[in-house]
């Protein structure tokens, strides 16, 4: 009878290791799955996908310096711009930089004025060539405090953030202001939905020829 009781036993505890190992199989295998599935869909590439509604406002207490260029550039205007904004040079264009938001100026000597005609002719196909998803453009003509100017706005995508990979949608108002053989370009861009109608406007007001 005690014989009986020990192959008892041993079965047992046959049972419960055959049974245990079954089991750390069955999940081992779930976790393998399910480690596959993820880094397959973490591995995956691609253009980075476009924000359309990222923050952008400009703050409601910014303030505003007169900006005017030197050296061999022309000279003959000064434009208010945000104070305290990362400002670089190229050649003759000069731009203004704050997280998502830019003001951009180019100046050029050139025989005529812009028209509502030779932009859309003329800038708007220069511009889809340039411009990431170039969309929505219109031109119409505007009164500012330093004359009448030729208003193109648009949307497009910014350049890719190097940091963060976000793509971030545009909206753009390119002002052309012309006077004595010069043309002012004044761009202004920020996220598309920011509300920075007024700063806008106080950019764009307050270009001044000289």
């Amino acid at each position: 009878m005690a014989r009986v009781q020990v192959f008892g036993v041993v079965g047992l505890v046959l049972a419960a290791a055959v049974t245990a190992g079954c089991s750390g199989a069955t999940s081992g295998s779930g976790s393998s799955s399910s480690s596959g599935a993820a880094s397959a869909r973490g591995s995956g590439s691609g253009p980075a996908p476009t924000e359309s509604n990222p923050p952008g406002d400009i703050p409601d207490n910014q303030a505003f310096v007169a900006y005017r260029p030197t050296g061999s550039a022309f000279t003959g205007f000064t434009v208010k711009v945000p104070e305290g904004w990362a400002r670089t040079s190229q050649g003759s264009t000069t731009t203004f930089t704050d997280k998502l938001n830019r003001v951009q100026i180019s100046a050029a000597a050139t025989s005529s004025a812009p028209t509502v005609g030779s932009v859309t002719n003329q800038v708007v196909p220069q511009l889809r060539g340039q411009v990431p998803k170039f969309a929505s453009p219109k031109v119409s003509t505007v009164p500012r405090k330093a004359g009448t100017a030729v208003l193109l706005t648009y949307q497009g995508d910014s350049t890719t953030d190097p940091v963060t990979g976000k793509v971030v949608r545009d909206a753009f108002e390119r002002y052309a202001f012309y006077r004595q053989g010069h043309e002012v370009d004044l761009t202004l861009s920020g996220p598309v939905n920011a509300d920075n109608v007024d700063p806008w406007r106080i950019v764009s007001d307050s270009f001044t020829w000289k």
